[in-house]
């Protein structure tokens, strides 16, 4: 693989598609350039649209999300500019009509054989109608993001070292400054040094530290630091994986609030029994930044999913997500069970049709918080 591969590689890593996703063609601009657009259709039914325990309403929602990726590759660099719009329309509320909008940016460059750099920015516009609010208005919040990592070590050397840096605004959009207490600035840093051990496993030891700045809500101003160790695998054709676990620290900047400790781990796996079949797990638990009412959140959330390959054109996705959220500073608990299941059919190289069914259960001590949801759905998704 060489120079531009490995470099436009690293951008995709983080993409999540399934092994029957479209493969539209893009349109070439000069030799180094290519425009790709794609589309998304669907429609869905939705029995409780706001998540609410009480007064649940329900509607069909069409959704139309046009996107685009301008890529452009050099000898030892990639760029890939992506947008994406999300135009749902509500046929039983039409107030609750809306458009998200999500723009990012994300550059590669490979100097040499020890250094590596990635670059992302991105802009997200976002209505929400499962607002805590929403018998007020819907929740309509920005966020925008710039952030690297720098990769210092060959990729067959034993010892690799990142460095990253992420900066995050969250703005809301709200009338009457609702949820304006929420608007904060958030910097991240984060070192991880990764050791192999095998040809094909590596221990790592990582570093991380987050700085929450508040605009009107200085008594949640504070600051997280953790401290992991764990094991990056990739040992069989069958198995991968990332493993960290360890500790982390929240302290605020006001002596009011009491310092929070918990133990916090982030584990990712797949099998692989056949190349058709490949079975996940993820999961997570760490402090997570409060809200209604809440200084912070002890969040832990397990997902299980199997994604199956019937035939050549015709593949299904079944997952399982437990996650519990602990409210500290109130008397709250949300226990959360989520059932999906999900099938497409590749009709064409650039035409996918999909079905699927999700159903959320959220039991909450909180009074008035619990709530069931069903949504069905249907679609295609195109590409040139």
């Amino acid at each position: 693989m060489n120079l531009r591969t490995r470099t436009l590689a690293a951008l995709s890593a983080t993409l999540s598609c399934s092994a029957l996703a479209i493969e539209p063609q893009g349109i070439p601009l000069g030799e180094m350039m290519a425009f790709t657009p794609t589309i998304d259709v669907s429609g869905r039914y939705d029995d409780n649209f706001r998540a609410v325990e009480k007064g649940a309403e329900s509607s069909f929602i069409s959704r139309l999300s046009p996107a685009f990726v301008l890529s452009m590759e050099g000898a030892k660099s990639a760029y890939q500019l992506k947008y994406r719009a999300d135009v749902d329309t509500f046929l039983s509320s039409a107030k609750d009509n809306n458009t998200d909008q999500h723009l990012t940016l994300d550059a590669g460059y490979e100097f040499d054989t020890r250094n590596r750099l990635l670059l992302d920015a991105g802009f997200h516009k976002v209505e929400d109608t499962e607002s805590q609010e929403q018998h007020l208005q819907n929740d309509r919040y920005t966020t925008t993001n710039a952030g690297g990592v720098y990769t210092y070590g060959a990729r067959t050397a034993r010892t690799q070292v990142d460095l990253a840096a992420d900066y995050q605004q969250l703005r809301y959009q709200n009338t009457e400054h609702l949820n304006a207490e929420r608007e904060r600035n958030t910097t991240a840093l984060r070192s991880t040094v990764y050791y192999a051990i095998a040809p094909k496993t590596k221990l790592l030891l990582e570093g991380r530290h987050s700085v929450f700045d508040y605009l009107s809500n200085d008594n949640l101003d504070s600051s997280n630091a953790a401290l992991l160790g764990g094991l990056v695998w990739d040992a069989t054709a069958k198995t991968s994986g990332t493993l960290r676990v360890g500790g982390e620290r929240k302290s605020f900047d006001h002596g009011s609030q009491d310092s929070l400790n918990g133990s916090l781990w982030e584990v990712g796996a797949t099998w692989k029994p056949r190349t058709y079949s490949i079975f996940g797990l993820k999961t997570r638990r760490g402090l997570d930044e409060g809200y209604f009412g809440a200084t912070a959140i002890k969040a832990q959330s397990t997902t299980l999913s199997w994604e199956h390959q019937w035939v050549e054109r015709f593949g299904s996705e079944v997952s399982y997500t437990r996650s519990s959220n602990k409210y500290h500073s109130i008397d709250r608990e949300d226990k959360i069970d989520q059932f999906g299941i999900g099938s497409t059919y590749k009709m064409y190289r650039w035409l996918d049709l999909k079905a699927g069914y999700k159903y959320v259960k959220d039991d909450s001590s909180y009074a008035g918080q619990s709530y069931r949801r069903n949504v069905f759905e249907i679609g295609f998704t195109a590409g040139l």
